[in-house]
């Protein structure tokens, strides 16, 4: 086997060492759960559908308030004065000066008890909907976090290959210039860096657009959630 063969086996075979070992890297060390949990936070401090599940439950805790003082609106109060002095004919009275009457509408007294416990129940119902929210929204944050994660490793992997494969190429110029190698194999290795090149220009829109998925919930740029 000639040398030139011989330098291009092992240039390749350090090159796929190296990816090798950057392949293995891992997202997990990245993750920090302290703070995940002030992303969570500043979501549902600042994300509008949140405030608008607050906003129906008081709204409904309102109804159910406005429900049980309504009971009053079954009776009714009026009085009547009759001067001591006047002298009534038509319908004499026995007694003078204000009188108080009170009337109750049957109907609307019995109806109240099924309201007061309709609007309870509707404050019940939007409690639970705004706790349903709020674990969605956790887990939305917590999936656009890790995919944030995953777009900055990615990027790294790429970042990688490419010092790797300047070396690379770099290398194998030189051994070219030297007539120790094709060509066709500095010319392969030159290839593989334009690809490489492309790939991080992916990895870059990746992350970004991994980032601003993230903030879009958060409702802040992430830079300034410490």
């Amino acid at each position: 086997m000639s040398v030139r063969f011989k330098l291009y086996g092992l240039l390749l075979l350090a090159l796929l060492t190296t990816q090798g070992l950057r392949a293995q890297e891992s997202l997990i060390p990245d993750i920090s759960y302290p703070y995940l949990e002030k992303l969570i936070a500043t979501a549902k401090k600042n994300y509008p559908e949140i405030k608008l599940r607050q906003a129906q439950v008081n709204l409904a805790r309102a109804a159910y308030h406005q429900a049980n003082v309504s009971w009053l609106d079954a009776f009714t109060a009026s009085y009547i004065y009759s001067p001591k002095s006047s002298l009534n004919l038509i319908q004499p009275t026995i007694f003078n000066g204000y009188q108080l009457s009170v009337s109750i509408n049957i109907g609307q007294f019995l109806a109240k008890p099924f309201a007061s416990r309709g609007a309870k129940e509707a404050v019940r119902v939007a409690e639970f909907q705004q706790q349903e929210y709020n674990l969605t929204l956790e887990a939305t944050v917590k999936r656009l976090y890790f995919q944030y994660l995953a777009a900055q490793a990615d990027l790294r992997l790429r970042s990688g290959a490419i010092v790797d494969g300047q070396a690379a190429v770099k290398q194998l110029k030189y051994s070219f210039q030297k007539g120790e190698t094709t060509f066709q194999v500095y010319n392969e290795a030159l290839t593989s860096l334009y690809q490489q090149g492309g790939f991080k220009v992916t990895a870059e829109l990746s992350m970004l657009t991994a980032k601003t998925n993230l903030e879009e919930v958060l409702g802040v740029k992430l830079e300034e959630v410490k």
